[in-house]
């Protein structure tokens, strides 16, 4: 059960959103939400390191192009970690404020309940920007992993990749009913997701039709853009418009179905 956001009578516009990320942020660092975050960040850092300890895990293989299985699994762990911020607890936060009633009452509010979700996705964005950084940050100096050499084109992966993300687990909030029906639907994508993303058998092992479903799938297509910026190359045109497809079509989905009460 999330904690209660009251927002105060006098805030209004810009103090208003101010006052509702900072009440948002403190709920994500120091209140009930702080769980999903330390799993979100940890859980990811934790196989990074488990990974890296595996000695077969350093050596180049053919099939990767000389990569190492290690460097195929860091943009991996990159969209673990932006999968389980994006779509399992923001959806089920947001359901537990409809099922709490919160969305309700910030309607009485100056505030309103649009700034609720603006607040949401500030946060959980910023959250994900320091997951991500964290992960690279342990790569390099624990395992010698080189930060992604192009540098612009991670930027616009990574966004899009997110915005996708967050449209998603927008949508999980729309239809979910309460919070744990939200964490159920969630938790079936995310393991879904994560399969095409490579987390169990890494895309170049797939079979060719499994290749070409993962390369349809948001992750699919987000794992090699972001593999590629790390390697100094741009994404490939259809990654970046498959990604900003998912973004817009879901976002447009999350706007038709989403239900204050």
């Amino acid at each position: 059960m999330a904690s209660t956001i009251v927002a105060p009578p006098a805030a209004r516009g810009h103090s208003a959103l101010a006052q509702l990320t900072i009440t948002e942020l403190r709920l994500l660092c120091r209140g009930r939400n702080r769980v999903g975050f330390i799993v979100s960040a940890g859980l990811p850092l934790l196989l990074l390191i488990i990974f890296g300890a595996i000695h077969s895990f350093g050596k180049p293989v053919k099939a990767y192009d000389g990569l190492t299985t290690f460097d195929m699994y860091v943009p991996i762990l990159l969209v673990f970690a932006m999968t389980m911020l994006a779509v399992l607890t923001m959806p089920t936060v947001l359901a537990s404020y409809r099922e709490l009633g919160v969305l309700r009452r910030l309607k009485t509010t100056p505030a309103g309940p649009v700034r609720v979700l603006v607040a949401q996705l500030a946060v959980k964005l910023a959250a994900a920007a320091v997951t991500v950084i964290a992960i690279l940050a342990v790569a390099r100096i624990g395992y010698g992993i080189a930060a992604p050499r192009q540098l612009g084109g991670f930027v616009v992966a990574g966004l899009l990749a997110t915005a996708a993300l967050m449209a998603i687990g927008l949508c999980i909030a729309a239809v979910a009913s309460t919070g744990n029906v939200a964490r159920g639907i969630g938790a079936i994508l995310f393991y879904l997701m994560m399969f095409f993303a490579g987390l169990w058998l890494p895309i170049p092992n797939m079979p060719p039709a499994l290749q070409h479903i993962s390369h349809a799938t948001p992750l699919g297509a987000a794992v090699p853009a972001l593999g590629n910026a790390m390697l100094g190359h741009w994404p490939t045109g259809l990654q970046l418009l498959t990604l900003a497809v998912y973004a817009a079509a879901f976002g447009l989905a999350a706007t038709r179905l989403f239900r204050w009460e």
